[in-house]
């Protein structure tokens, strides 16, 4: 059985926020003074994966576990190890900021995890601490390392560049992939309800490239795996470099996700307002039939596409780390 909208992409993939809390303060996900939900609003181990179960059945064969940051949730590994062993889930990640990898990394792929993305949007400890509201840049690094030697292959680190923050450091990130297997992707800064977001802030992926290639000349690099980015490799390079260009090229004509929040809503899109119910649903007694017919729902409405790069995002209205980025 497969998911398919009204636009015929074939939907397989949901992002599932565990949590909208984060030992973080990034610049661009979460305000400084924001309050997360409150507990009992969340949805529970169980009632997710019930949910990824029913999706499952539909179709959906790739989850990625999202936040805030998921592995600041309690006994995370619990939920990994059910939908690692879930009949139908071929692909299991994590997106983190790294920063409790050196603790739990080996626990983590032990219960089941293939791999995990990393944010990291400076290599400059000032800059970092900066950005992040207070982290350890030394601590990520070493969660990398981590990560890699237990297995979460291939480890990509997530650098969202922002004009007259970070974009001076292009060339840097790019020099990793050099010497390490590591992907290093470079993301468009995304519009959020309160990370002051604007367009000239939002530094193109074309144009990231051409700094890159000042450097020496990069090719590109066919990925097994279907997904946002577009890779590249500088000759005889351990890494690869990626670009996901969301905003200048979107990449809506191929999306195959879903976004299920930590408090129980499925987002079609990330840059919509629309959002189904289904923690409610779950507590009002629904059936794993009524659950089905929500998840289709949401794929029925799921839009063609958003019209950021034209200048239109009213209806973008929470900050990345409600939605789950």
């Amino acid at each position: 059985m497969s998911l398919s909208d009204r636009y015929h992409r074939v939907i397989d993939y949901m992002r599932v926020s565990v949590t909208d809390r984060c030992n973080l303060r990034c610049l661009y996900c979460m305000p400084r003074d924001s309050d997360p939900v409150v507990y009992k609003e969340i949805l529970s181990y169980e009632e997710i994966a019930r949910i990824v179960s029913v999706a499952a059945n539909l179709g959906v064969r790739k989850i990625r576990l999202t936040g805030g940051e998921p592995l600041a949730r309690k006994n995370i590994q619990y939920l990994i190890k059910r939908l690692a062993d879930m009949e139908g889930i071929d692909e299991l990640s994590l997106t983190t900021n790294g920063l409790l990898l050196m603790r739990y990394a080996e626990e983590i792929k032990e219960a089941g995890l293939n791999r995990v993305n990393i944010s990291l949007d400076s290599m400059l400890p000032e800059r970092y601490s900066e950005i992040t509201g207070g982290g350890s840049l030394d601590q990520v690094l070493q969660g990398i390392e981590r990560a890699h030697a237990a297995g979460l292959r291939p480890v990509k680190i997530n650098v969202v560049v922002i004009r007259g923050v970070n974009d001076d450091e292009v060339e840097d990130f790019a020099r990793l992939t050099l010497t390490t297997p590591y992907h290093v992707r470079f993301i468009e800064f995304m519009p959020g309800s309160t990370n002051l977001w604007t367009m000239e802030r939002c530094i193109p992926v074309e144009e990231i490239k051409e700094r890159i290639e000042t450097i020496a000349p990069v090719t590109a690099v066919k990925e097994r795996r279907h997904g946002p980015a577009r890779y590249y490799r500088f000759a005889g390079a351990e890494g690869v470099i990626g670009f996901i260009s969301a905003v200048s090229h979107h990449f809506c004509s191929d999306c195959n996700r879903l976004r299920l929040t930590a408090d129980g809503t499925i987002r079609p899109c990330l840059f919509s307002g629309t959002a189904i119910d289904l923690k409610s649903a779950i507590s009002l007694g629904a059936s794993d039939k009524e659950i089905e017919r929500l998840l289709r729902l949401s794929v029925a409405v799921k839009p063609e596409g958003h019209k950021i790069n034209q200048g239109v995002y009213g209806d973008f209205i929470r900050s990345m780390s409600k939605i789950g980025g």
